[in-house]
């Protein structure tokens, strides 16, 4: 079983419609199946899929996502779906499988840790208090660190790294005491 680090999850997350979402295919990918598997799922299971939970790409959207993320071919005929969180928690009550529970789990752990970060930049940006810019920009980094846990790796003393979110762009340096080496 592969077990699923955020940032395998982080970096299928996309912005459509408004929406934090992860696309049919990637999601297949993530939980070891096949697409036409996750698909079935939502055909099968309609009740479990309210509005909000999945959408389909329009053509329009489609040929953006193409475009600009490189996550589909240009030749693929049908529409990929879009699930949001509460649409992979469900798939997640339908596809049984350790690896499914573990992606689940990854799963619910990125959209935390996104939500937690987005919270605490806006909390950072309205905060005109010095000390609680830097408490803030301490927890920014503490949850930054967090997300990447052992995949982020110093060299020497200090490494940057920049992080891209649909919404904003987050630079941080990581700085190792002498001690610490």
């Amino acid at each position: 079983m592969n077990i699923v680090k955020f940032s395998d999850v982080e970096e299928k997350i996309l912005e459509i419609r408004g929406k934090k979402v992860i696309l049919d295919s990637d999601v297949a990918v993530l939980y070891g199946v096949e697409t036409r598997d996750v698909n079935k799922s939502v055909k099968n299971n309609p009740d479990k899929f309210p509005e909000g939970y999945v959408f389909q790409l329009s053509n329009e959207e489609k040929h953006e996502v193409v475009e600009n993320f490189h996550h589909l071919t240009k030749f693929t005929p049908t529409l990929p779906k879009a699930f949001t969180e509460k649409g992979l928690y469900m798939l997640a009550t339908i596809l049984k499988s350790p690896q499914a529970t573990q992606t689940t789990i990854a799963i619910v752990e990125a959209f935390a840790k996104i939500r937690e970060l987005s919270r605490t930049i806006a909390e950072l940006s309205q905060n005109q208090e010095e000390f609680q810019q830097k408490r803030l920009m301490q927890k920014s980094g503490d949850i930054i660190a967090d997300i990447f846990g052992d995949e982020l790796k110093t060299t020497g003393s200090e490494t940057s790294f920049e992080l891209n979110f649909a919404l904003f762009k987050v630079k941080h340096t990581v700085r190792r005491s002498a001690d610490a080496q």
